[in-house]
């Protein structure tokens, strides 16, 4: 596979989408970006990384709730002027921008962030989604961050519906449904490793036949 290529990853908290799609990127040998786009589209935009975090995955409505459309001072020092006015779409496009610098500049992996519907016009994508059984996912959730059950159900479902309503919003496509991606895939089938390894195959095989998304 010697043209550029991208992967995206979407995920349900607690599937181990992260970990698979890190992985999978190591096996390729791409790039992989996840929590990464923040700091990157900081550097880019000169905004700082707290306006990308807390716009992180949420749906333009109610994302800074009443300080939508007010001036910020979070900027970084001879970026962009203080009296800028910055919105949660704004944040959408800067970062945006960013994948597909990236994507064009060479072959990478992408977890979350729209990245499909960001890059529905490269020729060569793979569009993924990871999920898997609500026990898998409140096992490990709790190990991970060494919570309760009940909390890991509490984080799953805000989670959950936070992550629907970003894609849903600046894609106009369904979250998670089987129609949206080439392959969906529940981890807790064949464990993180096994995964991994056949998404690897799936992925060139996918791209080997030339297959156009």
């Amino acid at each position: 596979m010697d043209k550029k290529f991208v992967v995206n990853i979407g995920r349900q908290l607690g599937s181990g989408g992260h970990e698979v799609g890190e992985k999978l990127a190591s096996r390729l040998g791409i790039g992989f970006y996840d929590k990464e786009l923040i700091s990157l589209a900081s550097e880019e935009s000169g905004f700082c990384s707290e306006f990308f975090e807390k716009a992180d995955e949420k749906a333009s409505q109610g994302v800074f709730g009443g300080l939508l459309g007010m001036r910020f001072p979070f900027i970084n020092d001879g970026a962009v002027p203080v009296t800028s006015c910055l919105s949660n779409d704004a944040l959408f496009k800067i970062q945006s921008d960013v994948i597909r610098k990236l994507a064009s500049k060479g072959s990478c992996l992408f977890v979350g962030r729209c990245a499909d519907y960001i890059l529905r016009e490269h020729p060569r994508c793979v569009n993924i989604f990871v999920f898997s059984t609500p026990e898998e996912r409140i096992a490990r959730i709790c190990s991970l961050r060494s919570i309760s059950r009940t909390e890991a159900e509490e984080l799953m479902e805000k989670a959950d519906k936070r992550r629907a309503g970003y894609y849903n919003f600046y894609s106009n496509k369904t979250w998670g449904a089987a129609s949206t991606y080439h392959l969906c895939i529940d981890s807790s089938v064949l464990g993180i490793d096994a995964t991994v390894e056949f998404l690897e195959e799936f992925v060139k095989g996918r791209l080997l036949r030339g297959v156009t998304p």
